[in-house]
């Protein structure tokens, strides 16, 4: 492996070694502990839970493609070579129930004083957001 790439994902980040940054790969003993998943002849699994996939795509000499993880999982993959960082998104499935449930997820920001101001501290009123950025 000649280079080091940061996933992001879940809401957490892996230092994963990669060969190739443009098409960057996980080390097939790293998936369990990296994504949670496991590689069976069936496809991939994770409890009583398996996906089916194309191995043929999937497993290359190095690891297994990321990409191809991806779109098995049906999880948006951004990756940036330049900057040796990814990102594998939320399945649509995750996303759906998200929205279903009509509530935003919580955050911390602090205001013009320093004070931090939680969204979950607001549950049960009514809360306007104002987002502005200088781009």
């Amino acid at each position: 492996m000649s280079a080091t790439l940061t996933l992001l994902h879940d809401g957490r980040s892996d230092e994963i070694p990669v060969a190739d940054l443009a098409r960057p790969t996980i080390p097939a003993e790293a998936l369990d502990e990296t994504l949670g998943w496991d590689l069976q002849p069936e496809g991939l699994c994770r409890g009583t839970v398996c996906v089916p996939v194309d191995q043929s795509a999937l497993v290359r000499d190095d690891g297994l493609d990321l990409g191809v993880l991806a779109g098995a999982l049906q999880r948006p993959l951004v990756t940036d070579a330049k900057h040796a960082v990814a990102a594998l998104g939320a399945s649509h499935h995750e996303r759906g129930e998200a929205l279903a449930s009509l509530e935003a997820p919580d955050f911390t920001l602090p205001d013009l004083d320093g004070a931090l101001h939680s969204l979950s501290d607001q549950r049960g009123k009514k809360v306007l957001l104002v987002a502005y950025a200088s781009w």
